[in-house]
């Protein structure tokens, strides 16, 4: 019992290293120090409905928190297409996770990074995209882009650190919710989910 602690605790110190020194590198495409919490990924994979049959579109994966509670939600790895911009990340994400259909690129350029599969409908979109570190004309863009991979009424959800939707509210194409707050996140995390408006 000690041992799989002790091995949890130190599984774990060593992902928040490999976080901070990618932050260190690109503090723009790194949104945090260190990587989201447990409980803040499970509250984004909550979103995900396993019956919808459709895949699932992770953004920004980092040390793989959040694949690992979409995985959990009952998701099947090969059914789970998930983007990472940091190639440090991607090595460590690929063999963490066989079967899991990670992509190394850049969101704000999904087509290319899809490839083949950039035609596809997804069953929702859980982002980790930095969005903070970028103009409001780039969020919305990929907002919108985002949007059309899902069906109506399905959702985009955002992970941010400011006390606002990163994403500016146009109530006649998308719809805003405040998702939660998480306090058991260093930092304190605001959820946001995005909608097509009907």
């Amino acid at each position: 019992m000690v041992f799989r602690l002790k091995e949890r605790l130190g599984k774990r110190f060593e992902e928040e290293v490999q976080f901070f020194k990618g932050w260190q590198k690109d503090r723009k495409g790194v949104g945090a120090v260190i990587p989201t919490s447990v409980h803040t990924a499970r509250r984004m994979a909550s979103v995900v409905n396993p019956g919808s049959g459709l895949p699932v579109l992770e953004l920004g994966a980092g040390t793989g928190v959040i694949t690992k509670a979409i995985l959990a939600r009952g998701i099947e790895p090969r059914q789970l297409v998930s983007v990472e911009y940091s190639s440090s990340f991607y090595g460590g994400l690929t063999q963490r996770f066989p079967g899991v259909d990670f992509r190394l690129g850049d969101a704000f350029q999904l087509d290319e990074v899809l490839g083949d599969r950039r035609g596809e409908q997804f069953d929702c979109v859980i982002s980790a995209v930095p969005m903070l570190n970028f103009p409001m004309e780039k969020r919305v863009a990929l907002l919108e882009d985002l949007l059309v991979r899902v069906p109506v009424g399905r959702p985009v959800i955002q992970i941010t650190y400011g006390p606002l939707s990163p994403v500016t509210r146009m109530p006649d194409r998308y719809v805003v919710s405040h998702y939660d707050f998480v306090v058991r996140n260093i930092p304190p995390a605001q959820l946001w989910t995005y909608r097509r408006a009907i």
